[in-house]
């Protein structure tokens, strides 16, 4: 149910008070990697989550979440700034813009009520994942966020696309690609504002869309209060929150946040060996193949059984899940899991399946298949920041 604007506004008001700080104070977890330990705390309508760093915000889901359904909740989804001083203060729904500018023979400036009653309104489930969801896993080591696997959420979005507003305006025949630009902005002059860019094919699809809902209702404040862009099936780079202004270009996106910035491996697994540099580059696309056990955490202890109960979601860029498969040897023999509701291609899908546990220990192991072919690795691929790690990472169990 949405919520009522009048105590939307209330909540934003008392947001940037409650950001410097948080709520829940003297809980930590300790991830199991090389500077792991994260406090827990409580940020303007979301639950106790991990902390990476408070300016900007970074928060991860814990990852329990993920074991109790194919959707994650709002107040539990992740959250992902790239500048100091977000989120922006001052956003309004009521009086919030959205610009579409450039190369289109009819400018627009719109508001949310404009979305609302003069486009038809579009749903989609679709998983966003940070590029560096699981980075603090990666060895060697890599500079960034050293972040655990709780950087990812799915939802069901709701809002208008973006061929819409393109067809509206009227895109010119010289156009390139599209820029999209939020309403936070560097506080620095020597800081690139955060501005994403897509092919202007790829922005017409007909599924990349501008979300003013997700989970049936508006979106959070740290999740891109009042608009955010969806690119399903691709990282969570390209999701530009706060959304202000659409910009049709003849030529492709100079944003330093395409141009040097998110860049993988010019080769087809995206990896170089590893302490090594990429010769070529390219911008970060489509998001890898993908799945994890949710109800099982590495170094528990579980009851012994000769069919003991392993359960999971997958996802990928788009082909969907053609299957899983679940090791309960460390990849020696494999048994199908049975797959849940098909939610759509861009979304979790929930996998179970029945192994035989008996007293000892266990190294269990998911990994899926997308449509496409694609299979998740068993060994992991490396590259200069970590991005798109979907090896099959072992969870060792012990049976008692």
């Amino acid at each position: 149910m949405a919520t009522n604007l009048s105590d939307r506004r209330s909540v934003l008001t008392g947001a940037a008070a409650l950001l410097a700080a948080g709520a829940a104070r003297g809980q930590a977890v300790t991830l199991p990697f090389g500077n792991g330990e994260r406090p827990i705390k409580t940020y303007p309508e979301k639950r106790p989550m991990l902390v990476l760093t408070e300016r900007p915000p970074q928060l991860e889901t814990p990852f329990e979440v993920f074991d109790h359904g194919a959707f994650t909740p709002n107040d539990a989804f992740f959250v992902r700034y790239h500048l100091a001083g977000t989120p922006p203060r001052g956003l309004d729904a009521a009086t919030h813009r959205l610009k579409v500018l450039g190369a289109v023979e009819t400018p627009l400036d719109l508001s949310l009520a404009d979305l609302r009653r003069d486009f038809p309104a579009v749903e989609l489930a679709a998983v966003n994942e940070c590029s560096g969801n699981g980075r603090g896993f990666s060895s060697p080591r890599v500079a960034g966020g050293q972040l655990g696997e709780g950087m990812m959420g799915n939802a069901l979005w709701r809002g208008v696309t973006v061929r819409a507003l393109l067809d509206r305006a009227g895109v010119k025949a010289s156009a390139h690609a599209v820029e999209f630009n939020g309403a936070d902005r560097p506080q620095m002059a020597s800081v690139a504002d955060f501005v994403k860019g897509l092919g202007v094919d790829h922005a017409r699809n007909g599924e990349v869309m501008i979300a003013y809902e997700m989970n049936g209702a508006p979106l959070p404040l740290l999740n891109g209060y009042p608009l955010r862009l969806i690119v399903p099936g691709y990282y969570g780079t390209y999701w530009v929150k706060h959304l202000t202004d659409l910009t049709v270009l003849e030529q492709e996106s100079q944003s330093y946040w395409m141009q040097k910035a998110y860049r993988i491996p010019d080769n087809d697994c995206a990896c170089v060996p590893a302490g090594t540099a990429a010769s070529a580059t390219r911008p970060i696309g489509k998001l890898n193949v993908r799945s994890f056990i949710t109800n099982l955490s590495d170094g528990q202890t579980a009851k012994a059984s000769a069919r003991a109960l392993v359960r999971g979601v997958a996802f990928d860029g788009g082909s969907g899940i053609s299957g899983v498969e679940l090791s309960s040897d460390g990849g020696k023999t494999w048994t199908p899991a049975s797959l849940g509701q098909d939610h759509g291609k861009y979304s979790f899908r929930e996998w179970s399946a029945h192994v035989p546990l008996e007293h000892g220990e266990h190294l269990l192991v998911a990994r899926a298949k997308s449509k496409a072919g694609d299979v998740q690795p068993l060994t992991a691929n490396w590259n200069p920041s970590a991005y798109m790690r979907n090896v099959a990472d072992p969870v060792r169990v012990v049976a008692a």
